[in-house]
């Protein structure tokens, strides 16, 4: 028998886990002390001009060092979902020289529930920031994942989250994509079941794109598995967005540049572009490289960001 189409009112989707806001810097400086090609570019600061901290926080992307084994707890779930979590999450593994490690005990970066409402989970080294991902707390969550669910759908969730874990966004939130949203039927499904989300939470979710300056953003991957269905009532010229419940060559690609198998590549430090604070921003919102005639007085560095954060958690401490 034929598989139906995927019904829009049948279709489950993640909600992003973010780091709260107070939060950004003391999860930036983890990032960065993680993997040091974390740490954006130098903003350059033109005389007079005054960089909040937290700007430098926003730009921080949220990859794993190169090679790292990622220790994986469950805090709860049958052995049934244990082991088809196990089972698609390594999928990843096969194109990403990142390996995952189920027996991880307390020290585990990564935790696992059933329990909680949803799916979701932490992006990339977020998870490590525990003000925001207490260690007794999962950092992802399967909440309708269950011993009699079919592969398939087994598949699409995990190889979806784990792909968050790593440092995916959704692939629909792309700034490269270019999907043009029908604002009010798209408020309207996301209102009713089965996310019964909020205005906010489906701007965040849904209409909201992430800026350049926050991640290595390819070009709009239609196939990859970061990216959900999406009924064409909802998006402008009538198009939906396909159910895809594997990783495409795109996905497959991308893991493997972010992870590459024959070893980390460093760029030497004087070769790293600066970052404008005062240029104008192109279309998508990146920042345009400053005019090498307009020298700067200063910039703010990632060293300078950590020695702020540090001044900064030294005062909240008394």
């Amino acid at each position: 028998m034929a598989r139906r189409s995927p019904d829009f009112n049948d279709m489950r989707m993640c909600v992003d886990r973010v780091v709260q806001p107070h939060h950004a810097m003391d999860a930036a400086v983890l990032a960065m002390n993680e993997n040091p090609a974390n740490e954006p570019p130098p903003i350059v600061l033109r005389p007079g001009e005054v960089l909040h901290p937290f700007r430098m926080a926003l730009v921080t992307q949220k990859k794993w060092s190169n090679g790292r084994k990622l220790k994986v707890k469950f805090l709860d779930g049958s052995v049934t979902q244990k082991k088809q979590v196990q089972r698609f999450a390594n999928e990843w593994s096969q194109f990403a020289n990142v390996t995952f490690d189920f027996n991880g005990g307390a020290t585990a970066e990564i935790r696992i529930s059933f329990r909680q409402s949803g799916s979701w989970s932490a992006v990339g080294v977020d998870c490590l920031q525990t003000g925001s991902f207490p260690k007794t707390q999962p950092t992802m969550n399967f909440g309708w994942l269950r011993d009699d669910t079919d592969d398939v759908e087994w598949r699409r969730v995990v190889v979806h989250e784990f792909g968050h874990a790593l440092g995916a966004i959704h692939e629909h939130q792309n700034p490269k994509g270019g999907i043009k949203w029908n604002l009010p039927r798209v408020y309207a499904a996301f209102s009713g079941p089965p996310n019964n989300w909020d205005k906010q939470t489906i701007d965040f979710n849904i209409i909201q794109k992430y800026s350049i300056n926050q991640l290595n953003a390819t070009e709009f991957d239609a196939k990859s598995i970061m990216l959900y269905h999406f009924d064409a009532s909802l998006i402008i010229g009538g198009k939906a967005t396909p159910n895809n419940t594997d990783l495409s060559a795109g996905d497959k690609k991308f893991i493997a540049q972010m992870y590459p198998k024959a070893g980390a590549h460093a760029i030497a430090a004087s070769s790293t572009p600066r970052l404008a604070l005062s240029a104008p921003a192109d279309a998508a919102g990146a920042w345009q490289a400053p005019n090498a005639a307009a020298a700067p007085a200063a910039e703010f560095s990632g060293q300078r960001f950590r020695d702020v954060v540090k001044q900064l958690q030294k005062l909240r401490a008394r």
